[in-house]
């Protein structure tokens, strides 16, 4: 943090590296709250592109994080917040749910990166499936290795629908804040007051004419299901899977694909043809206003940049909320509640704490209501994110938790060769 006199009274400025940055969404929520960029790094050509565009002063690199000839980590010693979306596939409930266990992961990568920059604070984001029983022993490794670091962790599951955007979108959040700032620290309040997809998009839909646009916004009286924007290898310019198809088509949208422009004076009525969106209403509905920010690339492109964005506005949300801590607003009168509510993983504790558990042990010494076919999902679940060696001893089977499977930074992970042979693939 520097400071800087301006009009007799002296302005603080707040600075921020963000990984994973994509086309920009969580980059001008942050920038809305305060923060300057010093750093953006995105591995999607296109995306960087985009973020060039619409801010050619920053600092701004292409490629993989996790690759030390695109960035030094250790040169951003002290920046104030470190940020960024690392890649959802590897806790997405629509995906295998592979966590430490598939190459994209780099949640883990990026909590090791706090012990090189020592940030004032760290924000990451990500999909709803992080916050699942699946990722309970992940979510407490994070836990703990921050708190190793010197910092106090939140984990809240935010909706976008609730911070003035008009879809639903679940999005994960972890804030940590060092002691001295951490008290301060209270999540964004939640508006009562939701956008429906009607109000949000109704003159977009009239801009050429379309005599329906009244009767469609009333069709559309409803939040938005999750724009999905999906990725390289899977998803194309529509919106989504079968169910979320079916969810837009009770608003009134055709979800098979993006127009080139809205409907026009001889367009049908939606009743009997749904419209299906533009660009320019997809990036509405993902939280950014009509001449703030521009996309590169051709639709599909533009579509998937848009739709695996954060929400400006909720970036801008929990921006404003860490800045507050930073300037020691208010005190968090739940903080000590919150510390002492904290849900910790016991299988993991059990394991982590007394190397080769029995199961009778884990059961009824440790974890009661441990049955032992819960015992054995929990042990198949641990096993993709640890390495779990089963001994067998005097008739009784006998657990030991072995080391991470996450890449961290390591020389020698499957990640590297992954990467080597899959790079334009990944997004």
């Amino acid at each position: 943090m520097t400071a800087r006199t301006s009009n007799s009274r002296t302005e603080r400025t707040y600075t921020v590296v963000e990984v994973c940055a994509g086309a920009g969404g969580q980059a001008l929520g942050l920038e809305k709250a305060g923060f300057e960029h010093q750093l953006a790094i995105e591995l999607d050509e296109t995306a960087a592109t985009t973020l060039k565009l619409n801010r050619p002063g920053w600092d701004i690199r292409v490629g993989d994080v996790a690759d030390k000839s695109v960035w030094d980590p250790a040169e951003f010693e002290g920046v104030s917040l470190l940020a960024g979306g690392v890649p959802c596939p590897p806790f997405s409930i629509a995906g295998r749910q592979l966590g430490a266990s598939d190459e994209r992961d780099l949640f883990s990568w990026a909590i090791e990166q706090v012990a090189i920059v020592r940030p004032r604070a760290l924000m990451l984001e990500n999909v709803r499936g992080l916050s699942q029983p699946r990722f309970i022993a992940y979510r407490q490794r994070v836990l703990n290795r921050l708190r190793e670091l010197g910092y106090e962790p939140f984990w809240k599951l935010l909706h976008a629908a609730e911070h003035g955007v008009a879809q639903l979108r679940p999005r994960f959040v972890l804030v940590a804040l060092k002691p001295e700032d951490a008290e301060y620290f209270t999540w964004p309040e939640a508006s009562e007051a939701k956008k429906t997809v009607g109000e949000t998009l109704k003159d977009l839909m009239s801009a050429d004419g379309w005599p329906y646009a009244d009767e469609w916004a009333a069709m559309a009286s409803d939040i938005a299901p999750t724009l999905v924007g999906g990725s390289k290898k899977h998803g194309g310019a529509d919106l989504g899977p079968t169910r979320a198809k079916a969810a837009w088509l009770q608003l009134g949208v055709d979800g098979k694909g993006i127009a080139n422009e809205a409907p026009g004076p001889q367009s049908p009525h939606p009743a009997e043809v749904p419209p299906r969106l533009t660009i320019e209403m997809v990036r509405r509905l993902q939280g950014w206003n009509d001449d703030e920010w521009s996309f590169t690339g051709k639709k599909t492109s533009q579509y998937r940049q848009i739709g695996n964005a954060f929400p400006p506005p909720v970036a801008n949300a929990v921006g404003e909320a860490i800045i507050r801590a930073f300037n020691h607003v208010s005190v968090n009168q739940t903080y000590a509640a919150q510390l002492a509510q904290a849900a910790d993983d016991p299988l993991f504790s059990l394991l982590n704490d007394n190397p080769g558990g029995t199961p009778e042990r884990l059961i009824y010494e440790g974890i009661p209501t441990l049955t032992p076919s819960k015992l054995a999902k929990r042990i198949s679940a641990l096993s993709h994110d640890f390495e779990i060696r089963q001994t067998r001893v005097s008739g009784e089977t006998f657990y030991h938790l072995g080391g991470f499977r996450g890449f961290t930074g390591q020389e020698d992970h499957f990640r590297h060769e992954y990467m080597a042979e899959n790079r334009s693939k990944v997004s």
